[in-house]
This record gives C-alpha cells, structure tokens and sequence, in this order.
C-alpha cells in the first residue's frame, strides 16, 4: 500500500523572512566556547595522529572508535558504543612496505600498497617489465613468461608542471553560481556503461591472469604529481575474494622513470618488500553512536542527528577525508555540553564506517532505524527524526548549506546563518543536491539530511584519497568555525516547536 507523507511541520513559504526564534543567549555561549575553548587540536591529534590510517574494518578503525567511544563517554555524552550495520568483509592492515630501484643506479620510491593486497613472498628483486595489456588476446603475448617476474603498468594522464594554485577559497562568484540551477549534466549513454563495465570487469581477469603466470609483484603507476598519489581503488574485501599478486601503487613520476629508462635500453631493477595481515574474525561493519539525551519530556523521544565518516584510506592518516568531518562533529557535541546547554530533542551524533566502499554505514543505519529506500516501507522512528547533518568536504570553513531541493528550510536556515556573521565571509543557500557522502542515505527516505557548501581548499588537488592526507593539511581555524556552525544548526533544530520541514514523497507502510 502506497501513501503520501506530508512534512510533519507548518509549511511555510521560500521567503526572505521566516518566523524563527532563535536564542541569541544560548548561540553566543556556543560561540565562545567554540572559539575561545577548542579542542579541535586535541581531537585531531587523537584520531588521525595516534589512531593513524582508518580503513574500514581496520586496526585503525577499532583504534579511532574506541578513542571515539571513551571521550564522548567522558564529556557526559550516553550509550556511546559502536553498532554493527551489517556484514562488511574482511579488515587489513600494511606492516611493511618498501621499494627501491637498485640499477642503473638507487633510488627510493614513494609507492603504497592497494587496499587488501596480499604480501609479497619475502623480499623480491630484479628486472622490471613493462608490460601493456588491454584485452584478453594480450594474454597470449605474455603467457609462460612472467613467473617471478616483476611487472609494471605506466601510469596515464598529465604529470607536467601545474600553473594554478593547489588551495583555493570560493569566491563570491563561485558561491553566487551555485545558487543557480545547475546545468543538466550529459547522462552517460547504454554504451559508455557497458564499456565501463567491461573496462572493471577485464581488471579482475587480468588480475587472475597475472597471478595464475606467477607474476611476483605488480608495480602500478597512478593517477597524481609532485609526490602525491592517489590511491583508493581496492582489491576486494569480500570474505571470499580469491588470493592475487602484491600490487603497488607508485608514485608516477617513478614509474615513468623507469619506463623511459627501459625504452632508451637501459635494464631496471628494482627490490621491494610488502607485508600485509588480513582480519577474518570480525566480517561485520560498524558505526559508532552517542546521545545527549534530550531534556523536554515531550520532545526528548525525537532526535537530531550530525556526523561524518570515520573510516579513510590508508596511504595517509584520513585528516582530511574524513577525520575532519569527524573532528567538528565531537567537538560540536562537546560545545553543547560544555556550554551548559540542554536541547530539547535527543542529539545524535554518528560516525561511520564503509564511507569509502560505498556510504555503507549510513545507509545501512538508515535502513535499519528509518526506512528501507528501496521499498520506502518506513519504521515507526522515521517520524522521529528532524534532520541530520554532515560534513566530508575536507578541512575548508563553512560558506553556506545544500538545501537538496527542500526548499521549506532555506528561510530557516537564512535566520540561523545570521547569527553567525561576524565568522562567515558568505551564506550561500542553494536547493541544489550534492551527492557522494552520508546525507544520501537519510535524503533518500525524505528525512532532510544535509552537506554543508565548504572551501575547497587542497581537497580535490591533494588530500582526497592520497598519500598526503595527513594532519598538517588541517586549518585548525576553519575546523573552529565548522563546529561552531554545526553546534549551533544542531541546538536550533533541537529546540525549535516544530521539526523541521521535509519535502513530500511517497512510501509504502512499514513495520
């Protein structure tokens, strides 16, 4: 059976002005204890420092959730714990790694192992052969020729000097376009798919080929520059994923070193060592929750929700993808607490796992309290729910909101944005969606779930799934003003009479 649920709010109209109340006392005790007590740093410090690399189902992982767990725990925060979502697969970790080219001459090279690659068999060395194989009937050119040998793949786009700043700031233009409708994007034709499928389907045959040859290591050139690689595209977690060949993913200007010392006839070799351990104990995924429970007797019952991935990827530290977005999220809960501020409604944050591997944990959480966004058949707490927020742009300080198309909160959230004048350059409120990280989930059911506009910063040119995700990419500032922001989105949606508008969508009856 099918129905319309309506937003369980007054309606009120994309205006200008809105009617809201907001407690001008309560956001300056936010804002002072935001500003003038950080403990941004100290948090940071905790989960990408001390905790390190956080790939889901990870020693990392365990080691930032249970940091998670005991510091919310300690600022008064109840039922912190870490909640299964489902089954995920298997962990991994990287207990060594090295590579080297020893001839014509040594050098070092900067390289990272893919996601769940096995270990090589001890140290292996000697010749590199470049090898290019782009279907099936390249098998037989190499076939019987590559036991114990080392292969290298070069690695494709543009590696030349680049001519425009890494870090950037919006401008006001940028800020002003995206309150425009955006352009239609080109929909990818029924070829373009079957060929990408094809393209992902004859990696995993190669890789079965490789190791079926014996092939001792594979050294893969990818996509970056200037030291920094890029460095997310994952052998399989699944717990029955069959055996391969250690692949490394080197820094690109090394490889085509190597390459262009092999075309001019120079013999390469090289000697690398990688260990890596697999964890089968635990095959499920996990989030990790907590709640200030809420202080009105009538309200206590409906919840709010921020929060953002914990789980990064392992050629660095995650401190930007998405150990920031984590970072602002325990510090906003902790602001509301130490301020001495009691919501209304409960305050649920979340951190999530699986982020990486396809928004799993959110999803997944979604489906289990919320709703089914396959069915739309929706649970009881659906109704229960007011909004969720997030943040996974990187470190870059808030500049406005997405509104994903509900437009019934743009007035709203024009009234919350004023309180914060004296720390924003801009507020851009725009209805359009953004996609890729956790908000999905919740959007997808009708609860309004947002992903706050964010300065890019080194985000996309940088720090997004590379080697060099690490802490010293943080503006400590910027983080400052993400969580004084989101402490204070949270505490106005907690306190409000209503819960806040959801835009009309069509269910089936659940549970």
């Amino acid at each position: 059976m099918k129905r319309l649920l309506f937003i369980p709010a007054l309606l009120i109209a994309f205006l200008a002005i809105s009617q809201e109340t907001i407690d001008q006392e309560a956001i300056e005790k936010i804002k002072k204890e935001g500003l003038e007590n950080s403990q941004v740093e100290q948090i940071a410090f905790e989960l990408i420092d001390k905790a390190g690399p956080r790939l889901s189902n990870s020693p990392g992982y365990d080691r930032a959730a249970s940091y998670a767990i005991k510091q919310l725990t300690e600022w008064g925060l109840e039922n912190a714990q870490k909640e299964a979502w489902g089954e995920f697969g298997r962990g991994w970790e990287v207990n060594k790694s090295y590579i080297a080219m020893t001839k014509p001459y040594y050098m070092p090279f900067i390289a990272v192992p893919e996601a769940w690659t096995e270990s090589t068999d001890g140290e292996v060395s000697g010749e590199v052969l470049f090898v290019e194989i782009n279907n099936e009937e390249d098998f037989e050119k190499y076939r019987g020729k590559l036991k114990g040998a080392i292969v290298a793949f070069k690695p494709r786009g543009d590696q030349s000097p680049t001519f425009e700043a890494d870090a950037l700031r919006y401008t006001e233009e940028d800020l002003g376009e995206m309150t425009e409708p955006r352009a239609e994007r080109r929909q990818w034709t029924e070829d373009e798919i079957a060929a990408f499928r094809k393209r992902r389907a004859f990696g995993t045959t190669l890789n079965t080929f490789l190791k079926d040859e014996g092939v001792a290591l594979i050294i893969k050139g990818v996509r970056g520059r200037h030291g920094t690689l890029f460095t997310s595209s994952p052998r399989s977690y699944g717990k029955d994923t069959p055996t391969g060949v250690c692949e490394l993913e080197t820094a690109p200007e090394h490889v085509n070193l190597m390459a262009r010392l092999v075309e001019n006839g120079v013999s390469v070799e090289v000697e690398a060592e990688v260990k890596t351990t697999f964890k089968t104990d635990d095959l499920a995924g996990y989030n990790v929750v907590a709640e200030i429970p809420g202080s009105d007797p009538d309200l206590k019952d409906e919840i709010v929700m921020l929060g953002g991935h914990l789980d990064s990827w392992h050629g660095g530290t995650g401190a930007t993808d998405n150990g920031a977005g984590c970072i602002v999220m325990m510090e906003a809960v902790r602001i509301l607490q130490a301020a001495g501020l009691q919501p209304k409604r409960t305050v649920r944050i979340a951190l999530w796992g699986g982020e990486e591997q396809g928004i799993f944990g959110s999803r997944n959480y979604v489906k289990n309290h919320f709703g089914d966004a396959e069915t739309m058949a929706l649970k009881p707490e659906h109704g229960k729910i007011s909004a969720y927020y997030n943040i996974d742009n990187g470190t870059g300080r808030i500049r406005g909101i997405y509104l994903q198309g509900n437009e019934e909160v743009g007035p709203i959230f024009k009234d919350w944005f004023g309180s914060y004048e004296d720390i924003m350059e801009n507020t851009t409120i725009t209805k359009r969606n953004t996609g890729g990280t956790d908000h999905l989930g919740f959007d997808a059911i009708g609860i309004p779930g947002f992903q706050f506009i964010q300065d890019p910063v080194e985000y996309w040119s940088r720090t997004h799934h590379t080697n060099m995700d690490t802490y010293e990419r943080l503006v400590i500032e910027d983080l400052q003003q993400i969580a004084t922001i989101v402490a204070g989105f949270v505490y106005n949606t907690a306190m409000r009479d209503e819960m806040l508008p959801r835009e009309e969508i069509e269910v089936t009856e659940g549970d």
